[in-house]
Formats: C-alpha cells, sequence, structure tokens
C-alpha cells in the first residue's frame, strides 16, 4: 500500500489497534479474518457497535462463502481471497477511502 502512495500502519492484532487510538483517524482498514485473539469479523462488529465506519476491506486465506457474506453484510467495503492481486487490493482501499 505505500507503493500506491498510502501512509500505513500496521499492528499485530486488532486488541493493539483498539488500544492505539489509531481507529478514530484510520481511513481505511485492510483485516484479515484469521487473527490472534479478536478476530477481524469480530473487531468490525466491535468497531460497528462503537459506531465507528470506517471503512473495511477483508483479505483472508479463509475466503469462505459464510466469512464472506458476513462481512459484506455488515458493510464490508470488499473481502478478497488470498492469493489476490495488489491492484485488487488498491482498487477496493481507493473505493474505500472515496466514501
Amino acid at each position: 500500500m505505500e507503493s500506491a502512495g498510502y501512509a500505513v500502519e500496521s499492528f499485530d492484532s486488532a486488541e493493539e489497534f483498539l488500544a492505539s487510538g489509531s481507529a478514530q483517524k484510520a481511513a481505511c482498514l485492510i483485516l484479515d479474518v484469521q487473527l490472534p485473539g479478536i478476530t477481524g469479523l469480530e473487531l468490525q462488529e466491535r468497531l460497528a457497535g462503537a459506531d465507528n465506519r470506517v471503512p473495511i476491506v477483508f483479505v483472508s486465506a479463509r475466503g469462505t462463502r459464510a466469512n464472506r457474506e458476513k462481512a459484506m453484510r455488515r458493510g464490508a467495503t470488499g473481502f478478497l481471497s488470498k492469493p489476490f492481486r495488489r491492484d485488487d487490493l488498491v482498487r477496493l482501499v481507493e473505493a474505500a477511502t472515496r466514501r
């Protein structure tokens, strides 16, 4: 994402992200479904419950139909299964940040 011109912050877990205060200033989140501790889908739900509507793009090796449908039903901008093309991720992040 940096090579596409975006400022990037990364976190080792959803808990670390929540503790950082970055949820209030993020323009877009790129989340994996499978994270240590709180999953990406659980983080999406927590953010929505806190009325944080930051756009989310999911990437996952566990791109099951159920995970995809749940993420999209909850308002995700997109969902990519690994492996994915860099251009597809950039396109989804661009769409998310234009919202």
